[in-house]
């Protein structure tokens, strides 16, 4: 390597970083702790953890690293990076910079062969790839060992992803370690993030093998956030708070990011906004690649006022003007919120950040709680069963063999296989033979991390202290202190004023009731395997029709009445006369709707000639008693009830298999109930308390029209979801 003293780096660095932000005059410079970093990594050839805010410039760190290796003989940098929407930017920064980054990922697949050729001809200075390729079977035996070989600089962005003592631990990220123990000697690696607190850092840092055997490198800078004003709004309710943003979202300033706890909200809320004359967009897991570019684009160049996300915006999305970031609803996490409230105020000297918390978020962070690492036993069985297959399982193949959803399964799968229990390979999953442990001990350690965290969420709602330094606190931040700048510090900038019209449109809008029920129409794969003999496309003879439910519990409008009748604290009662009034109401719309049998279309089906209910151990007088007030309301007679066949099954909260496998043979229409149909020779309306994978409609929906309903059409208070 050719000698240049500090001074001439220091200087070529600054040249970079010029280029990197459009700085013709080329009078940037890097601050000292950023050059620090990068020397660190260029001359050193150190390993380096990097904790600082978000706005700090870390990627200024790996950029300027990467052109100064480069142009020193350095093989390309690779950058483990979380998130597309990161990648997208990230490739068109460092384009400024005179340098050339390609992307592998799953939505590039047919540019991989492209890109592994221009790697090979030493054109690529920077790789992004995500922490999924780096155990995808392909990719890690066929590409990794080349790349790693290769490697100049290896950069582990969002890296408290490593670490399940954090709020997003991704075990795709765990796979680095394969990496890191494959890197030449002296090939230097930057891991960054903005949130993590000490327990967080010091996992991480052991994870890369850059404890203090290694003599790494770990800088870890104030938190505060100078540019951001928080604020809390409490309000009476979700009308109250919708109506708010509606009528105060053009005082925020410059674009920004609406943050809701749902995909469900996020639609809702979007939907209610345009009604008011607001320009936004919707963001969340549901919507579609093409679509989140688009929107990402659009409020890039200011064509809409906000994006109304899910999480699924939480990191890597980089706007430096971006001028404000509400949530509606509060994130179970002080780390999170930290990380989502830093999208704001990166390039700007002002922004404004407002959480209005609801009381609905509780019951929304028990459920995703309730997605924790699955028992002892659960894992077991999956082990067992990968271990009797006679070859890889796919995880269509293995999930009707286990109580777990695809994800959920598939999530537990990546921890196994970091922990060495089973293997990815072509075609699946195999077991290793390998002794493992479970570590019940560290998993309960989490679970009671998250329960913490949950209440320093309250207690930052509700704090008189100031709330910069209430957050710098949770991520053990060692300067924090008063900001100045926060409501409690400098008083509140906003009141909960709003307009009497605002408010009767988001009561009115929260208020409507009705949400399509889908039909399942395919039966789920696997069944043979565990002993049911259905498969492919539920005869139509058999299916059930689309239905109704009065709202979604995870929604803000009638999910937020819907919630306490399901509290398992509930006892069980008459319906209550206004939620009977609302599916009332329902049941009016949909027979007058497009298709209705009261629509007078040409096609319109016959109209129900009874109501049956379905059984319930837990609340069957809610359902009775919103069975008899349908059928008196409808004057149709109550036919009767689909019964269990002995014991109430219980049904898994996992993958559809397994529910179908717990089904399957518990449902019966008694003798009484079948001479009823085959009498009314119509079509019935099924009432039922809610629904959540929609399978104990359908099996129930072919019992009754192999017993003589011409359809069945469901009704439901509540669609779980």
């Amino acid at each position: 390597m050719e000698h240049t003293s500090n001074a001439d780096l220091r200087a070529e660095a600054d040249a970079v970083l010029a280029r990197l932000v459009g700085d013709a005059t080329g009078a940037a410079r890097l601050r000292e702790d950023q050059w620090r970093a990068i020397e660190a990594l260029v001359v050193d050839r150190r390993r380096a953890l990097v904790v600082q805010r978000t706005g700090w410039g870390k990627s200024a760190v790996y950029f300027v690293a990467t052109s100064l290796l480069r142009a020193r003989g350095s093989g390309p940098t690779v950058i483990v990076s979380p998130l597309l929407a990161l990648m997208r930017n990230q490739v068109e920064a460092a384009a400024r910079a005179g340098i050339h980054a390609r992307t592998i990922n799953s939505a590039n697949t047919e540019e991989w062969d492209a890109v592994q050729a221009e790697i090979a001809a030493g054109e690529v200075d920077v790789l992004l790839v995500s922490p999924e390729r780096l155990n995808n079977p392909d990719f890690r035996d066929q590409v990794l060992p080349k790349l790693s070989a290769a490697t100049g600089l290896l950069v582990v962005d969002e890296a408290h992803c490593i670490s399940d003592w954090g709020h997003d631990f991704r075990p795709d990220y765990r796979r680095l370690r394969t990496m890191l123990g494959d890197l030449p000697s002296g090939v230097p690696v930057l891991a960054t993030t903005a949130t993590a607190n000490a327990r967080v850092t010091a996992d991480v840092a052991e994870q890369l093998g850059t404890g203090g055997t290694m003599d790494a490198l770990v800088l870890r800078g104030p938190l505060d956030r100078e540019s951001l004003s928080l604020g809390v709004l409490r309000l009476p309710d979700a009308a109250h708070r919708m109506a708010w943003l509606a009528d105060h979202l053009d005082d925020l300033p410059g674009s920004g990011i609406v943050y809701t706890l749902t995909v469900a909200a996020a639609e809702e809320v979007t939907a209610f906004l345009r009604q008011r004359g607001h320009t936004v967009a919707s963001y969340t897991g549901r919507t579609e690649n093409a679509e989140r570019q688009q929107a990402e684009e659009d409020l890039l160049a200011n064509r809409v006022k906000a994006l109304v996300a899910t999480s699924a915006l939480g990191m890597g999305f980089d706007k430096p003007d971006l001028g404000f970031v509400v949530h509606l609803g509060s994130p179970s996490s002080p780390i999170a919120y930290y990380q989502q409230v830093g999208r704001a105020g990166r390039g700007v000297a002002h922004a404004e950040v407002l959480l209005l918390p609801g009381k609905e978020d509780e019951a929304i962070w028990e459920y995703f709680s309730s997605l924790a690492f699955p028992s002892e036993e659960l894992v077991r069985r999956t082990l067992d069963v990968l271990a009797r297959a006679d070859g890889p399982l796919s995880l269509p193949a293995l999930e009707p063999l286990v109580e777990l959803r695809r994800s959920r399964l598939e999530t537990m799968l990546k921890v196994l296989d970091v922990d060495g229990a089973v293997r990815r390979v072509k075609g699946g999953w195999t077991a290793t033979g390998q002794p493992w442990s479970y570590d019940a001990e560290r998993y309960a350690w989490v679970a009671r991390q998250r329960a913490a965290e949950q209440q320093a969420m309250r207690e930052y709602a509700t704090t008189t202290e100031c709330r910069m330094e209430f957050l710098q606190r949770q991520l053990d931040d060692e300067g924090a202190k008063p900001c100045g700048r926060c409501d409690n510090c400098a008083g509140p900038r906003f009141t909960s004023g709003l307009s009497p019209a605002a408010l009767d449109a988001a009561r009115s809008d929260l208020g409507r009731a009705g949400v399509e029920v889908e039909p399942r129409r395919m039966w789920p794969t696997g069944l043979p395997a565990i002993g049911i003999g259905l498969k492919g496309r539920i005869p139509a003879g058999e299916q059930a029709s689309a239905g109704r439910a009065l709202g979604r519990l995870s929604d803000i409008g009638w999910g937020n009445r819907l919630r306490p009748l399901f509290a398992p604290q509930t006892p069980d009662a008459a319906v209550p006369d206004d939620v009977a009034q609302a599916v009332v109401g329902v049941l009016a719309d949909w027979a007058r709707g497009p298709g209705g049998w009261a629509s007078g279309a040409p096609d319109a089906p016959a109209r129900p000639v009874g109501v049956v209910t379905m059984a319930s151990r837990s609340r069957p007088r809610l359902i009775h008693s919103l069975g008899a007030r349908i059928a008196e309301v409808g004057r149709l007679p109550l036919l009767g009830s689909v019964e269990y066949s002995g014991d109430t099954p219980r049904l898994p909260r996992s993958n559809s298999a397994q529910r179908l496998k717990a089904l399957d043979g518990a449902l019966t229409v008694p003798p009484a109930l079948a001479s009823a149909l085959a009498a009314a020779g119509g079509p019935v309306l099924l009432v039922d308390d809610f629904t959540e994978t929609g399978w104990t409609l359908a099996v129930a929906a072919r019992l009754l029209r192999k017993s003589g309903a011409h359809a069945v059409l469901p009704l439901v208070l509540a669609v779980q979801g």
